[in-house]
């Protein structure tokens, strides 16, 4: 199993979202309005703490924890439908899940189990 979680641009969450939405074998999406600063700027923020607040720009942020063989075509379809071509698009980070706790059943999953 992995985590992707996907920071991108709130005017780009409709289309992403959307698309993720058509996979049938996805297992579901968190979102989450969050706000950040890398070390490039996005198009139209000058980067001054005024102009964004101290917190930097806002972005979406999606996580998914979901089968291995799905990696690849989740990210596929998240840069597909996030990408303008100016900075600021976002990242996808993927992160492996050791194991996952339904609260409330307890039931667990162990990754190679």
């Amino acid at each position: 199993m992995k985590e992707i979680k996907a920071i991108i641009q709130p005017f780009m969450a409709d289309h992403v979202i959307g698309a993720l939405r058509e996979m049938r074998e996805l297992p579901g999406v968190t979102v989450s309005q969050v706000m950040g600063f890398g070390r490039g700027r996005a198009v139209g923020s000058g980067g001054q703490a005024e102009e964004s607040g101290i917190f930097g720009e806002k972005k979406v942020k999606l996580e998914m924890v979901i089968p291995d063989e799905l990696v690849q075509e989740v990210i596929e379809v998240i840069t597909r439908h996030a990408h303008t071509g100016n900075p600021g698009d976002g990242k996808i980070f993927v992160s492996r899940v050791d194991e996952v706790v339904k609260i409330r059943t307890g039931e667990r999953t162990v990754e190679g189990s």
